[in-house]
């Protein structure tokens, strides 16, 4: 599969916390961790499951930082 977004971390599969509609998956990419939510439907088709490798694809026109 090719995809146009450059920023693509693979990691493995550390925590699904399924919802009603949404679940949290939680994917380590080294020593840090990314989360997002994605559909109930998009984690069966995937077929995801922990400890199974995955990429965090993050496509975005703009990334803030912030501070108090």
């Amino acid at each position: 599969m090719k995809l146009s977004a450059r920023n693509q971390l693979k990691g493995k599969i550390k925590a699904i916390q399924p919802g009603a509609v949404n679940a949290i998956v939680t994917l380590l990419v080294g020593e840090n961790q990314i989360v997002a939510s994605i559909t109930m439907d998009s984690v069966k088709t995937l077929d995801l499951k922990i400890g199974d490798e995955a990429y965090a694809v993050i496509k975005a026109s703009s990334v803030m930082i912030a501070v108090d």
